[in-house]
């Protein structure tokens, strides 16, 4: 049974032609009003057989029938490779987001060292897709692969062996979705470019189990849930210059929101929220914030450590209390003459710590 027979159903009225298969066991037939109906193969019996195939087939010679015998219809020998294959019924509810992928298998999964690899480009959604593939070269780029890919489908867009490998590191894919004969909802088109990690393709356990393919797959997302994956990539020069003018700014900074005295007290009052200690968060995750909170109460300690009953109050606010902690950990490790208390439930409620200089 292959893409383009007749079948009829065993148990079930009806049949239909065969557009696709899902794994080894379920074959997609698309019935009389279009609509497409995955089916265990065991429940279809082939009527008839059409002799249109993909690429990569080859149709050996038949012995001419005796004729007394009626003759055996010709049945092409395919390899195990199907450019364009659905994997899904074409339309889902779920199907009117676009999701793309693009995946890499190795032709030879139990000799990776010396196996050459495949790229596909997956189309999960309802939407037929004009695309490019393209690999970086400097500042150029060159088309690898292009064409128009139908709904829930995956298309086959070259091979290559691992030479090849350092002239995909960077890649490009250009979109641009429609639907044929129907109305849709319009989508942009969308250019993605995606770091690929070489790397990866010298470990066998990185080739993971996935929906599309029967063998392991490297997979990495395009588009995900109609939103593009974004990617950073910037000349290591303007890194550098970047780097340099944040540690220009740091230190400006930090020389800005040195922590003052409180008016008409003896008390030193550092504010270690976020939002002020810091002109923006942008870039940065929850350890970079508490990591920056903690050089502060540090540097606080440290500029003050020989002002005998010297009393700091740090206002880290209630929280999770991950701060607090913090905070309480970092003066039993290294200022354990150092006293500490909760500060003024009235003036700081739950979210401040008063350190005493001993």
């Amino acid at each position: 049974m292959k893409i383009g027979d007749k079948v009829r159903f065993i148990h079930e009225t009806g049949g239909g032609v065969v557009t696709g298969f899902r794994g080894k066991d379920v074959v997609i037939v698309e019935g009389a009003d279009g609509f497409e109906i995955p089916m265990p193969i065991r429940e279809c019996v082939a009527v008839d057989t059409n002799e249109y195939n993909f690429t990569k087939t080859t149709v050996k010679p038949k012995e001419e029938p005796k004729k007394h015998r009626p003759a055996p219809a010709k049945v092409a020998e395919e390899e195990e490779f199907e450019p364009v294959v659905s994997f899904r019924p074409m339309e889902r509810p779920e199907g009117e987001r676009l999701n793309i992928h693009l995946a890499y298998l190795p032709m030879e999964q139990q000799s990776l060292s010396n196996s050459r690899f495949e790229a596909y480009i997956i189309n999960d959604s309802n939407y037929t897709l004009y695309y490019t593939y393209s690999s970086a070269e400097g500042r150029c780029w060159r088309v690898r692969g292009n064409g128009v890919l139908e709904p829930n489908s995956k298309q086959f867009i070259e091979e290559f062996g691992r030479d090849d490998l350092n002239s995909i590191e960077r890649v490009c894919v250009q979109l641009l979705p429609f639907k044929e004969q129907k109305s849709f909802v319009l989508k942009q088109a969308i250019n993605i470019e995606r770091r690929i990690d070489t790397v990866k393709f010298y470990k066998l356990h990185l080739f993971r189990e996935n929906p599309f393919f029967d063998e392991g797959a490297l997979l990495y997302d395009l588009v995900v849930d109609d939103k593009p994956v974004k990617e950073i990539f910037a000349d290591p020069n303007e890194i550098q210059r970047v780097i340099f003018e944040k540690k220009k700014g740091d230190e400006a900074q930090r020389l800005q929101q040195q922590p003052k005295l409180q008016k008409g007290s003896d008390i030193l009052e550092v504010d270690l929220h976020a939002d002020t200690l810091l002109e923006t968060t942008a870039g940065m995750n929850a350890f970079d914030i508490l990591n920056y909170q903690m050089d502060v109460v540090r540097n606080t300690l440290n500029e003050h450590i020989k002002e005998k009953n010297k009393k700091i109050v740090f206002i880290h606010g209630k929280g999770e209390g991950v701060l607090r902690n913090a905070i309480a950990q970092e003066l039993k490790r290294k200022y354990p003459r150092c006293l500490s208390q909760d500060a003024s439930f009235q003036k700081y409620g739950f979210g401040a710590t008063m350190v005493i200089i001993k």
